[in-house]
């Protein structure tokens, strides 16, 4: 079985004596052997020859061991790091001091203007940008100012250039445009405001037509009305005239058959004396007072009738019948009669209670009617 000996270490240049021959870029110091301890020990070898190394949990305990290996080797690098600046330094220093006794290097720099003239012509107009063109002006004859100016003070005066910088003349400009924008926009809204007011004026002057229209028509229709009301009455009137001349020409021609009486029983009334309801008109008058002809007529009839005692018939032109029963005496019998003469005298005679004239009215000869309407419609004040 191997020996489980503890491996060897190399050494580091902190751990080397300070009289070592050579330098630390002599890779003869660093020969493999230089350093090899000679002899038995913990790192030589009994037998003079390396033998099998076989790793034991004891030969490789020292955990910080290990750690402090690498530890080592970090402040190897940066020693080696420190070098390396130096040498670096020393290099830059050698050369700019050779430099320093050179003539100086032409260096070759780009043409500005044939670029700036490039990048020029690949830009886009300046008036075609959105909100800048406005603010240059027209490129046209009548302002050759502002076409040869700069970009910097396009669409600026020569008061502008002069008197305040690019920036305060183009911010001038911006609140101009905003004042002229402005009042356009309360030029519009005074537009709107007169046109809503004209089209409301519009609206009341029609509206104020249309009732004016209507009270017209009212008041028309208030005239027609009043015109037709007044005519109405005016025509009722002329009738009321034109039937009392009537009736007073009918006076003329048919008067009443007693000029003095009573009116006692009347058409319609019922009574024990008669067979039916009473069929005229009785006027209560003194025995042998006159009893005239209502109208111009020709008697027909005349003698007694029974319970009409003395009656006389006179029929008018119109086959109206016209009974006087009821008289003490006949005056007339026959032929014709005129208006208002004596045909008879007022009696008893017949079915009565007293002495009066029964006077019946029969249109055509037939049914007796109410014989006051038909006196009254002849102009007669019964």
């Amino acid at each position: 079985m191997a020996s489980n000996r503890l491996a060897p270490e190399a050494p580091y240049p902190h751990d080397l004596p300070q009289d070592l021959p050579g330098s630390l870029t002599d890779t003869a110091t660093f020969a493999p052997g230089a350093f090899a301890p000679e002899g038995p020990g913990p790192y030589g070898y009994a037998d003079g020859e390396p033998g099998e190394w076989n790793p034991t949990e004891e030969s490789v305990r020292s955990v910080r061991g290990r750690h402090r290996v690498g530890k080592q080797r970090s402040a190897l690098a940066r020693s080696g790091t420190v070098l390396g600046v130096g040498v670096i330094a020393a290099v830059g220093a050698g050369g700019m001091a050779t430099a320093e006794d050179k003539p100086p290097v032409p260096i070759s720099m780009p043409d500005i203007g044939a670029l700036a003239s490039d990048v020029t012509g690949a830009l886009p107009d300046a008036e075609s940008l959105p909100g800048i063109g406005p603010l240059l002006g027209s490129d046209d004859a009548s302002h050759p100012a502002t076409a040869a100016a700069p970009l910097s003070s396009a669409g600026l005066t020569a008061e502008d250039g002069q008197g305040t910088g690019a920036g305060e003349a183009l911010r001038s400009r911006i609140l101009q445009q905003a004042d002229t924008q402005q009042e356009a926009g309360e030029r519009d809204a005074r537009d709107a405001a007169e046109h809503r007011a004209l089209a409301r004026a519009e609206q009341t002057a029609t509206s104020d037509h249309k009732e004016a229209v209507a009270d017209a028509k009212a008041e028309r229709a208030e005239a027609a009305r009043k015109a037709a009301a007044a005519k109405a009455e005016r025509e009722a009137e002329a009738r009321k005239k034109a039937e009392a001349a009537r009736l007073a020409e009918l006076a003329k021609s048919y008067l009443l058959p007693v000029t003095s009486y009573t009116l006692t029983a009347g058409f319609g009334q019922a009574g024990d004396r008669w067979a039916a309801d009473h069929t005229g008109q009785d006027f209560a008058a003194p025995t042998g007072t006159p009893v005239k002809a209502v109208h111009s007529g020709t008697i027909t009839q005349a003698g007694w009738a029974g319970a009409y005692g003395y009656r006389i018939v006179l029929t008018l032109d119109d086959g109206t019948e016209l009974w006087f029963c009821h008289l003490s005496s006949m005056v007339k019998t026959g032929g014709k009669v005129s208006t208002g003469e004596v045909i008879g005298r007022v009696g008893a005679t017949g079915n009565v209670t007293g002495p009066h004239l029964h006077l019946e009215v029969r249109p055509g000869g037939g049914g007796p009617i109410d014989p006051m309407p038909w006196l009254r419609a002849r102009g007669l004040n019964v």
